[in-house]
């Protein structure tokens, strides 16, 4: 096992200082055009120092993309300016910044993009509340979206990013495409497992000859993808470990697992003898470092994680508590905030505007 205080070299040549990341989070702090805020870069920059990493709330790659309101966007070029002060304000916390880049999909509506119909890789809707019915992505809109993804990563790249993020988690369109309940699709796109995982060999094309076009240094690639769906049909647990098969001989610098509790077992009645971090983390057979998250709080949550991944994310700790990776470090564990998230709205003290955010907050 090893400590969260020692360094991690990435297979791209990226080294990680310290071996913990803050998680993903949406706060909707951007403007209503994607373009970000000063509230969202100071709110990033507070939260960065004593951190190997700080990975972005999701960012579209194109409009169609967008999931919600006050969503961050890397879906074009004049979003740099204010991309390159994130970047910047992050690493001069001495933290490595990563983007997360995605497109919702069928997990956004016609409202949040402006009357238009979302899309998806076929014509399924959601299960879940007032889920609307997307239009099935036509070939050519495919290869689109493939293009736009290794164009955010450009677009990252020149902002000064240290890396991205590519969003196959959250039953987002990278997992739409992936999953039998949302791709029924009949052309290449669409079938068994293998023709299912076309959209994303295609996206790590497109990502990777961005980075290798654009990048002057090392540059991370990172996937985040979910174990499991509760639709059925779905993907099931087994899908993923086949999915991982795949994408540890990949050139990713890191795999995330994306769950609300880092100790969790599958639902099924199979892999039950384990968590599901365990059992990814075998399954990946040492190829590439794997991120653990899921309701880290404390010294021992940080150990267990790192008893079955090479890497953790924090994620709410640090919504109620931005130093407290300085304190996990100076061993001063007992000013460590650990209440409930009632408690810490009255404790934290924030001089960004997030208390209007705050129930809209979940992980990415």
């Amino acid at each position: 096992m090893s400590s969260f205080d020692q360094a991690l070299t990435l297979p791209s040549g990226v080294t990680l200082k310290i071996r913990l990341m803050m998680s993903p989070m949406t706060t909707r702090q951007s403007f209503f055009n994607g373009t970000i805020t000063q509230n969202e870069i100071n709110y990033y920059a507070e939260r960065a120092a004593g951190l190997g990493a700080v990975i972005t709330g999701a960012a579209n790659v194109e409009a169609g993309g967008k999931g919600w309101p006050g969503e961050l966007s890397i879906a074009d070029d004049k979003k740099l300016p204010e991309l390159t002060q994130l970047a910047s304000a992050i690493q001069t916390k001495g933290a490595k910044a990563i983007v997360q880049i995605f497109h919702g999909g069928r997990m956004t509506n016609a409202a949040t993009l402006s009357g238009v119909q979302p899309v998806s890789a076929s014509a399924i809707a959601a299960e879940r509340p007032d889920a609307e019915t997307p239009r099935a992505m036509t070939t050519a809109e495919i290869h689109a979206t493939i293009t736009a993804f290794g164009e955010a990563t450009r677009r990252a790249i020149q902002a000064g990013f240290d890396g991205v993020e590519l969003h196959g988690a959250n039953t987002y369109l990278i997992q739409q495409f992936f999953s039998p309940h949302s791709n029924r699709r009949t052309d290449e796109y669409g079938g068994d497992r293998e023709q299912r995982y076309t959209f994303i060999a295609e996206l790590l094309d497109s990502v990777f000859n961005a980075v290798k076009k654009y990048a002057t240094k090392p540059f991370i690639v990172g996937y985040r993808f979910s174990p499991e769906e509760f639709e059925t049909p779905g993907i099931r647990f087994a899908d993923t470990l086949w999915l991982l098969t795949k994408l540890r001989e990949t050139k990713l610098d890191y795999l995330h697992l994306s769950l609300n509790s880092y100790d969790r077992v599958a639902r099924g009645n199979d892999y039950q003898d384990k968590s599901l971090l365990a059992y990814v983390h075998e399954a990946i057979q040492g190829k590439i470092p794997l991120v653990g998250v899921g309701g880290v709080r404390t010294r021992a949550d940080v150990a267990s994680v790192l008893n079955d991944a090479e890497l953790v994310a924090v994620g709410q700790q640090l919504l109620f508590d931005p130093t407290w990776p300085l304190k996990l470090a100076s061993n001063n564990d007992d000013a460590m905030f650990s209440g409930n998230f009632a408690d810490a709205m009255a404790y934290t003290p924030f001089e960004t505007p997030l208390y209007e955010f705050w129930f809209y907050t979940f992980s990415c």
